[in-house]
């Protein structure tokens, strides 16, 4: 018997990288995986949390409990240390208007310019959250470490991708292919840790 799994995004890099990732960790043929396009009459949930964690687990439990499907979320972001840790859980709307990844990375380059290379060390994070139905509820997390360029280089991947540079890498995020990338992301920690739960919890 096929289960659907919703996947509480409407980003498609997002869907399509996850069902990569997931895929990858062994989820088989019998879990079909649809993003939240595929409802639109819901609408989407305001990340009020203060973690990455809070803000997963709200995704998946609105989405969760407006389909009755089990439900899969993540809230990822980039945390830079000379910043404190931000843009972190505001990665998403760093300039002020959600999901304009360029103006975001503009911003953020501004923010930075007269740091020093030994000094630009930050990390993608994310959580990953499974909701059921019923209520019960998983969460994992990953870390991608590595140090910030000055300017941005690569076509591939999206948001900050174009200047985070891993620690066991000389290329950016965005110049890896989707295998290399899934292989190290912090999206790919997560969910690979994760997708173990959600094959147990779907059976």
């Amino acid at each position: 018997m096929t289960r659907r799994l919703v996947l509480a995004t409407r980003n498609a890099h997002k869907v399509t990288e996850l069902r990569a990732i997931l895929a990858e960790a062994g989820l088989g043929p019998d879990v079909e995986l649809v993003g939240a396009d595929a409802y639109p009459e819901i609408p989407d949930v305001k990340e009020t949390g203060t973690t990455f964690a809070e803000n997963a687990l709200l995704k998946a439990r609105a989405l969760a409990e407006a389909t009755g499907l089990p439900a899969v979320a993540d809230d990822s972001g980039l945390c830079v240390d000379v910043l404190g840790g931000a843009p972190g859980i505001f990665s998403a709307r760093w300039a002020g208007r959600h999901g304009d990844d360029q103006a975001n990375l503009d911003l953020l380059l501004a923010q930075l310019s007269d740091i020093d290379a030994p000094h630009r060390a930050a990390h993608f994070a994310c959580a990953a959250a499974l909701v059921l139905p019923d209520g019960t509820a998983r969460v994992t997390e990953g870390r991608l470490t590595g140090t910030l360029r000055h300017t941005p280089a690569g076509t591939g991947g999206f948001g900050y991708d174009p200047i985070l540079q891993p620690d066991t890498e000389t290329r950016t995020c965005a110049e890896l292919t989707p295998d290399e990338k899934n292989a190290i992301s912090h999206r790919g920690k997560a969910f690979r840790a994760l997708a173990p739960q959600i094959a147990e919890l779907l059976r």
